[in-house]
């Protein structure tokens, strides 16, 4: 079981709403009073490690009913004596505790649920693309889930790894000129290239949109070959795609050369700023390639894989 005790009310408030809405089952008590039999994992404040949580009696805890939000006030086992209050706040040697601010309440309730699941290896599955997918488990549980713009992935990996213990990436082979974007922008973490043939589940009614969250969950779930960087040589056709692209989206039916083409390629450029470079230089609004065709029918995240 999950117990919160914190003086801090904003730390409080927020986990326990975030358990109540992930449907966990938890309790709350004031910092110093026994633990519940059953307690696992305590959720605390880093304020609350300098106050009576770790012992104190009742007149140190006095007035304190007033700022009662809900907490069960009395001792687990109904004792009032000084013996119990000797012991009050002790913590048992299978109880975790998980330290946490008030800006850091999803991360301090998914590292409480992963004690209660028993722990687990933090990984995290990419489906790359224009918008990758991305999934994040620990063990066997997805954690988290995102489906965000390219320039927006490697910072969300970044920040859902950041505190756990020997985390891996799995990216998925794809969408072979973003996956490699992503796998050369990670830093001080595992990275493992995974073939993602068949991760893509069929979309029932209502499902449209989470294709790529899914195959995330699916690309996690495999082991796949360590890179440290991803080296990749744009196909004329991936050239073609990231041209036709610029025009649709330019505003003024401009298209941006091949050398541009090919910097948007490495991820040097987005498309935007290969615009801007082109506007730069360029007066007619095409480098000659404008006016072809050729590729149109790709659009979305399968245009550009």
């Amino acid at each position: 079981m999950i117990v919160v005790a914190t003086e801090d009310f904003e730390l409080y408030h927020d986990v326990v709403a975030e358990l109540r809405d992930r449907g966990v089952a938890f309790t709350t008590i004031r910092p110093g009073d026994d633990l519940p039999e059953g307690t696992r994992v305590l959720i605390t404040a880093p304020t609350d490690e300098s106050s009576a949580f770790l012992g104190g009696n009742d007149d140190e805890r006095a007035g304190d009913g007033e700022r009662d939000h809900g907490r069960a006030s009395e001792n687990a086992d109904g004792r009032t004596d000084d013996a119990g209050n000797a012991e009050a706040g002790a913590i048992a040697p299978e109880v975790e505790r998980v330290v946490a601010s008030a800006d850091e309440t999803r991360r301090a309730v998914e590292e409480a649920l992963a004690i209660l699941r028993g722990g687990g290896r933090t990984v995290v599955g990419v489906d790359p693309g224009v918008r990758p997918g991305i999934a994040v488990l620990v063990g066997d549980v997805v954690v988290s889930a995102f489906h965000v713009p390219l320039g927006d992935a490697v910072d969300v990996i970044t920040r859902e790894v950041a505190d756990a213990v020997d985390p891996v990436v799995r990216v998925g082979d794809g969408a072979r000129l973003q996956g490699a974007q992503i796998v050369n922008d990670l830093d001080d973490v595992t990275v493992e290239l995974v073939d993602e043939t068949g991760t893509t589940p069929y979309l029932g009614t209502g499902a449209r949109g989470m294709g790529d969250v899914l195959a995330a969950v699916n690309i996690a779930r495999i082991e796949g070959e360590r890179v440290d960087s991803r080296e990749i040589e744009p196909t004329a056709g991936e050239l073609q795609r990231i041209k036709d692209r610029s025009r649709r989206e330019s505003g003024d039916n401009r298209t941006i050369d091949e050398s541009l083409a090919r910097r948007v390629a490495a991820g040097e450029l987005t498309i935007d700023e290969a615009l801007d470079e082109h506007r730069g230089f360029g007066s007619d609004g095409n480098d000659g390639d404008g006016g072809s065709d050729e590729g149109e029918g790709d659009d979305g995240d399968d245009a550009d894989r």
